[in-house]
C-alpha cells in the first residue's frame, strides 16, 4: 500500500473516524486539506508519527488522549489524564444548569474535573457569576486552561467537595458530575475508563456515596427555592430521587438524555430548619 493520504484512509485497522482524526493529528491538518491532498504521500516522519499514534488507539487509549481534546457543547476542551473525558450525557446537565439559572444568576460546578460543565455554562450565560471546584490541583490546571482557550469567567476553587466554601455567598444551582461507578463495576476495567482517573469515577463505594455527601451539604450554599442538579448512573435515578425526597427537597425529578436514560436528576433547596 503506498503512504498517500487517501491510501491511509482506505486501511482497516481502525474505525474510520478514528483513523481520520489520528492522520489529521499527525499531519496538523484539518479534514478538509485530507480531501485537497489525498493523492499526497507523506514523509518518513509523518509517516512514524502517524503509524505510532494509531497503535496507541490498538492498544486502547482513548481518542480524545491521544489528540489532547475533545468537543463539549461546541466548544473544544484540553484533555489529558488527569481529568474525564466530557460525554455528550453531561450535555443535559449543562443545559439544565442554564435554563434554571435565573438573570446574573450564581452557579457552583462541584467536581469540575476538565471544567467542561462550569465552562459551557459561563460561555452560554455570559451574565453568570460561576464557581468550580475540584480536590484534584490537576484536574483545575486542565479547567483554567480551557476556561481561558473559551473566553469563559468562571472561578475555580480547590476544595474537597463543600470544604473550602464556607464564606462564599449562595448559589441559584449547584451542578455536578460526581464520581458514582460502584467499586468493583466491571465498566472500570473496560474500554476508555481504563484510562480515565479512576478516583473521578468511583466513589470506591456504592456508587452514591458522593451523591450523599453532595445532597446533604447543598442545602447550605443553595439560594431559597435554588436548584440541585446530578449526573448519575444509567440505573440510578430511582435511588437518587429517593436520597432528595428524603432530604426534604422539592419538585424532585429526573430528565431523560438522547438514549431515552434517566441520566440527571435533581430538586429544590427544602427549608432549612433552625
Amino acid at each position: 500500500m503506498t503512504n498517500t493520504i487517501a491510501a491511509l484512509q482506505r486501511q482497516n485497522a481502525l474505525d474510520a473516524l478514528d483513523n481520520r482524526v489520528l492522520l489529521c493529528h499527525a499531519l496538523g491538518v484539518n479534514r478538509i486539506a485530507l480531501i485537497t491532498q489525498s493523492e499526497r504521500l507523506l514523509t518518513d516522519e509523518e509517516m512514524q508519527r502517524y503509524t505510532e499514534l494509531v497503535q496507541r488507539r490498538l492498544n486502547g487509549e482513548p481518542i480524545a488522549y491521544i489528540v489532547g481534546q475533545r468537543e463539549f457543547f461546541g466548544l473544544p476542551f484540553e484533555v489529558n489524564g488527569a481529568v474525564l473525558i466530557p460525554r455528550p450525557d453531561t450535555e443535559l446537565l449543562v443545559e439544565l444548569t442554564v435554563d434554571r439559572t435565573p438573570p446574573q444568576g450564581r452557579v457552583l460546578d462541584m467536581g469540575t474535573g476538565s471544567g467542561a460543565i462550569a465552562v459551557s455554562v459561563a460561555h452560554t450565560r455570559t451574565d453568570a457569576d460561576v464557581t468550580a471546584l475540584d480536590v484534584s490541583a490537576y484536574a483545575l490546571a486542565v479547567a483554567q486552561r480551557n476556561a481561558s482557550a473559551n473566553h469563559a469567567r468562571v472561578s475555580f476553587l480547590q476544595s474537597d467537595w463543600y470544604a473550602a466554601l464556607a464564606d462564599a455567598a449562595p448559589f441559584d444551582v449547584i451542578a455536578s458530575n460526581p464520581p458514582y461507578i460502584a467499586s468493583g463495576d466491571h465498566h472500570l476495567s473496560e474500554g476508555d475508563l481504563r484510562y480515565e482517573p479512576v478516583g473521578a469515577l468511583t466513589d470506591h463505594a456504592d456508587g452514591l456515596s458522593a451523591l450523599r455527601t453532595i445532597i446533604a451539604g447543598a442545602p447550605a450554599h443553595l439560594k431559597p427555592q435554588g436548584w440541585l442538579l446530578m449526573e448519575h448512573g444509567y440505573d440510578q435515578a430511582e435511588a437518587v430521587r429517593a436520597l432528595l425526597v428524603d432530604a426534604g427537597y422539592t419538585e424532585v425529578q429526573s430528565w431523560q438524555d438522547l438514549a431515552g436514560i434517566e441520566r440527571v436528576t435533581g430538586g429544590r433547596r427544602p427549608e432549612l430548619t433552625a
